[in-house]
């Protein structure tokens, strides 16, 4: 992110020079942009230049298509007014909707362009402006494109979502809360270990191709990978991988991960355990993906079920630590992002976690879960 910040510093410290065309050939020479017909671009981020003598802006900005082209790297829109150079990240994560010519925008057929009014300015209480650049893109980068579509052709064509929301009575309530207490049991017992010892050694058997696999710059497929290494069932698939990740990683065999609420599936006497693999790679600002809430309050819902992660963490050299702990763990619950824009009519959203609590938890690891601190939150999730 070294060249994107030097970019942000460069477009402030020319505040007042109030001519687009001006900027635009200052930004081209500084950064060694290329041009893509409105865009300009480089390995770091993509900027679309506009000009406003008002400070508002609702012209066309780009088509869908070809903002799918950058939408791996931060996609920013640089306003300029007399008095201050703007900026907006302009990822699918910040649209609320696709506005000119997308009558016929469905997840198959990419159609329609955006303006600067569908760009949102304030997600999830952060301003989108030039100062919170990195920490937004940190939330649009474990989502991606293929995350937003779904959601912007239903914003924008009226199209039926195909998820379906959890609907919460006062058995149910009473049923997912009574989750919390499970998972403070679990955490204390010995099949807690067990499931932990399980997991290690999966990491050490495939040690070496997990961090080969950590190198791959789509968050996407890396995560996958690992993730499949970790807890997938199909051991010539594995053996494959390990081939061809070891000789060239960005020519992988096709293959599907189950999109459930966990990926390691253990069943005890007493508790029915999902447990979900993410990687923190230390180097990276990210914040991993966690779940769908709709899927966590209905798999709560069940009498004998808890709900885990495993981090694996992952530094320039080795996997310094794995820790396993309740999705209820107090740091994880007060690190929890709630993507509640990004929820279709019917659905309750998503979530993620801020990356520097799980390296925190990482370095020092703890499995305390506060039974108030649970129940508040989980009584969030039922007013979403």
């Amino acid at each position: 992110m070294k060249t994107l910040n030097l970019f942000i510093d460069f477009i402030k410290s020319h505040d007042g020079i109030g001519n687009k065309a001006k900027l635009t050939g200052l930004a081209v020479n500084q950064f060694k942009l290329t041009k893509d017909r409105s865009a300009y671009y480089c390995n770091s981020f993509a900027v679309r230049f506009s000009q406003s003598s008002s400070g508002g802006f609702s012209n066309t900005v780009l088509s869908l298509s070809k903002l799918q082209k950058y939408d791996h790297v931060p996609f920013l829109v640089c306003l300029v007014t007399e008095t201050e150079n703007k900026l907006f990240i302009a990822n699918t994560t910040f649209l609320t909707k696709v506005s000119h010519s997308s009558q016929a925008l469905t997840v198959y057929n990419i159609k329609g362009s955006f303006n600067g009014s569908d760009i949102i300015k304030e997600f999830e209480g952060v301003i989108n402006n030039r100062d919170n650049i990195n920490k937004l893109y940190a939330i649009h980068s474990e989502i991606g494109f293929e995350g937003n579509l779904p959601r912007l052709v239903e914003a924008t064509s009226n199209i039926s979502p195909t998820g379906k929301r959890f609907d919460i009575g006062e058995r149910e309530k009473e049923n997912i809360e009574r989750s919390i207490q499970r998972a403070i049991e679990f955490c204390s017992i010995p099949e807690f270990i067990t499931l932990k010892n399980e997991l290690d050694n999966k990491v050490k058997q495939y040690e070496n191709e997990i961090l080969i696999a950590s190198h791959i710059e789509n968050v996407n497929i890396r995560g996958r990978i690992i993730e499949y290494f970790i807890a997938g069932d199909d051991e010539k698939l594995k053996a494959q991988l390990v081939s061809d990740i070891t000789e060239e990683y960005n020519k992988l065999p096709a293959f599907k991960t189950e999109n459930t609420l966990g990926d390691y599936v253990r069943v005890f006497d007493n508790h029915h355990t999902e447990t979900d693999v993410k990687t923190k790679i230390v180097l990276l600002n990210s914040n991993p993906k966690a779940y769908n809430i709709d899927k966590f309050l209905e798999f709560h819902n069940r009498s004998n079920t808890v709900f885990l992660f495993y981090f694996i963490g992952i530094d320039a050299k080795k996997i310094f630590n794995n820790i396993l702990i309740s999705v209820f763990q107090k740091d994880l619950l007060s690190s929890t992002i709630l993507l509640r824009h990004w929820a279709g009519r019917n659905s309750r959203g998503v979530t993620q976690f801020e990356g520097t609590t799980i390296q925190k938890l990482l370095e020092t690891p703890s499995t305390v879960i506060d039974e108030k601190i649970a129940t508040e939150f989980i009584q969030k999730l039922y007013d979403l």
